[in-house]
C-alpha cells in the first residue's frame, strides 16, 4: 500500500471519528436538555387524545440494517390501519392539532436523539426508510442502495432544501450528493439550517423552509 493509499485511509477514519464524536456529545446535551419539552409534549398528547405517546418504526439503516425508531405521535391512533405505509399529505385529516405543531418543528423527531446516541443514525445523512418502502423504491429507482452506504440522519441536505413532497427520485439526488461530499462542515452547516427551519416552524411547508 502507498503512501498516498495510507494518508488517504488515515483521513477517512479521521472524518468518521470526527462525525461519530459530534453525534454522540450534541445528541447527549440534546436528550439532557430536551428533558423538560419531553414531559410537556407528553402531557400534551395524553390531555388530547389519552392515546399512546410514541410511535414506532422499523427503518433501514447504513447497510440495509434494520434498526427500529420512535416518535412523539402526531397522528390518531392505528393511522395506517388497513392502508400500510404512506407519506402525510398536506392538511392531512390524520394528524392531530398538537401533531401539526410536533411536525412543523420536527419536535415528534426528539426521541431519534437516543438512535444518534447509540449510533444507528446520525444527525446528518439520508432520511431512514421503512423496509416496504425501500423495497419499492429500490426496484423503481436506478442505484437507490447507495444511500446506504452511510448512517441515515436526522437531517439531510433533502429535508433541508427539498420540500415535503418532493418525489423519491429527486431526494435521492440530494442524498447521493451528500454521500459523495459529506464533510464535517456541510454537516454542521446542515445542523444549524435545521435549527433554524425548527426554529421557524417551516418542516411542514411545501414551499421553501428559509
Amino acid at each position: 500500500m502507498s503512501y498516498h493509499d495510507n494518508y488517504y485511509l488515515i483521513e477517512i477514519n479521521a472524518k468518521k471519528v470526527l462525525k461519530r464524536l459530534f453525534d454522540v456529545t450534541l445528541s447527549g446535551v440534546g436528550l439532557t436538555l430536551s428533558l423538560p419539552l419531553w414531559i410537556i409534549i407528553a402531557l400534551a398528547i395524553k390531555l388530547q387524545d389519552g392515546g399512546p405517546l410514541f410511535y414506532s418504526q422499523e427503518r433501514v439503516g447504513k447497510d440495509g440494517k434494520i434498526f427500529r425508531v420512535h416518535k412523539f405521535r402526531s397522528m390518531i391512533p392505528d393511522a395506517e390501519k388497513g392502508i400500510g405505509a404512506v407519506w402525510a399529505s398536506e392538511n392531512d385529516p390524520r394528524v392531530t392539532k398538537i401533531g401539526r405543531l410536533l411536525r412543523a418543528t420536527a419536535m415528534d423527531e426528539l426521541p431519534q436523539l437516543w438512535n444518534i446516541f447509540i449510533g444507528d443514525m446520525s444527525f446528518v445523512g439520508p432520511r431512514a426508510e421503512r423496509p416496504e418502502l425501500v423495497g419499492k423504491f429500490s426496484q423503481q429507482i436506478p442505484n437507490y442502495s447507495s444511500r446506504f452506504l452511510v448512517l441515515p440522519g436526522l437531517t439531510g441536505l433533502a429535508q433541508v432544501y427539498g420540500r415535503y413532497d418532493t418525489p423519491p427520485h429527486q431526494k435521492l439526488h440530494y442524498e447521493l450528493l451528500y454521500v459523495k461530499n459529506q464533510s464535517f462542515l456541510l454537516d454542521l452547516k446542515l445542523v444549524l439550517l435545521s435549527f433554524w427551519i425548527t426554529f421557524r416552524g417551516k418542516w411542514e411547508n411545501r414551499g421553501k423552509k428559509f
